[in-house]
């Protein structure tokens, strides 16, 4: 649906004040009454932005999901974390009889991984799910900080474990990606909120075009996270088989400080807003690409299954270094805009 700009003429009244009159339909559709205060906001593009909404982050947005044809606990996990993501601080859970045990055990899971849902009331064929968190309090940089951080250092322990044959290691940074995960849906719910509400873009600082960098990026930091993920789980497998040899865990190890280095140099060349810095960066992928492919597996010492699996774990450090590639270009893109 589109609309036609109304035009109005700006008039003087008293000498110095200047004033143009608002469309009816509008007056009538936000039900506005004489005396009453509206927002004016200046926009960077030079536009005024007028509304109705002077607190609008205090607006309560609600997502009502009724569970009676549900028989799974991912599905209904999957629905609950896309309504966080879309901004709804409300969500209601009904159903028409007493809930199955595995709609509140997801409930309760999915309140402990994200960040800002509790569940408020209850009984045995409802639940509100209420979201205590102010999206001011917490800043996408920080958030993206500290993206960076957990993911390096899965990365490298990941490798440690490896290196030090320890599978208690590679399984905690398996049990870390929950962390990376709750930080990627909080960004797309920060974004989705922010996008939606210019009022608080402004009052946070924030672009709509930061918000949506802030979100392509998380969703790349997330990605670096899952092959972290990737390289424990194979380490894991590595271990159980015990043919592994420490030259080749020697160049493996080489090649993962190449892809730690692009990423955190990708995360200097973001703080310190240097495009140079991000570009140098992008060129070095080609040496973590050599040194990939300068990886060679011994048919005859190491088997079909080890084979692959030890050539997953070379793929995802190389995957680790493109998105960090990646990563430089959205920088690059952020500060010419800027």
């Amino acid at each position: 649906m589109t609309h036609n700009i109304e035009t109005r003429k700006v008039q003087m009244t008293g000498g110095s004040s200047y004033i143009i009159s608002l469309p009816k339909p509008w007056i009538i559709k936000n039900n506005i009454k004489k005396n009453d205060t509206i927002g004016i906001l200046p926009q960077p593009d030079g536009n005024l932005l007028i509304t109705p909404k002077i607190n609008s982050e205090e607006i309560i947005k609600s997502k009502e999901i009724i569970v009676d044809g549900y028989n799974d606990h991912n599905y209904l996990f999957r629905v609950l974390i896309g309504s966080y993501i879309m901004g709804f601080s409300r969500i209601i859970i009904k159903s028409s009889k007493k809930f199955e045990p595995f709609i509140r055990d997801c409930v309760i899971k999915f309140t402990q991984i994200a960040i800002g849902p509790e569940i408020i009331e209850e009984t045995n064929t409802f639940i509100l799910i209420k979201d205590l968190l102010n999206p001011k309090e917490m800043p996408f940089d920080k958030t993206i900080k500290r993206m960076f951080i957990l993911a390096d250092s899965m990365i490298e322990d990941s490798i440690k474990a490896l290196k030090s044959k320890n599978k208690e290691l590679s399984e905690e940074v398996i049990k870390r990606d929950n962390d990376i995960d709750r930080l990627h849906w909080l960004i797309g719910r920060q974004s989705n909120i922010v996008l939606r509400d210019i009022i608080l873009s402004q009052r946070m600082g924030i672009t709509l075009e930061d918000a949506n960098h802030y979100q392509l990026m998380s969703r790349l930091l997330e990605r670096i996270a899952d092959h972290a993920v990737n390289i424990a789980k194979n380490v894991l497998i590595v271990l159980e088989e015990n043919k592994i040899s420490n030259e080749l865990i020697e160049k493996i190890s080489a090649a993962s400080r190449i892809a730690v280095g692009l990423l955190d140099r990708s995360h200097d060349a973001r703080m310190s807003k240097d495009i140079k810095m991000a570009n140098d960066n992008i060129d070095s992928v080609k040496k973590l690409l050599l040194a990939c492919e300068g990886i060679s597996l011994d048919p005859e010492k190491y088997g079909g299954e080890s084979s692959i699996t030890i050539s997953y774990i070379i793929e995802s450090i190389r995957r680790i270094g493109e998105y960090s590639g990646d990563i430089c270009e959205l920088i690059i893109n952020n500060l010419i805009n800027n």
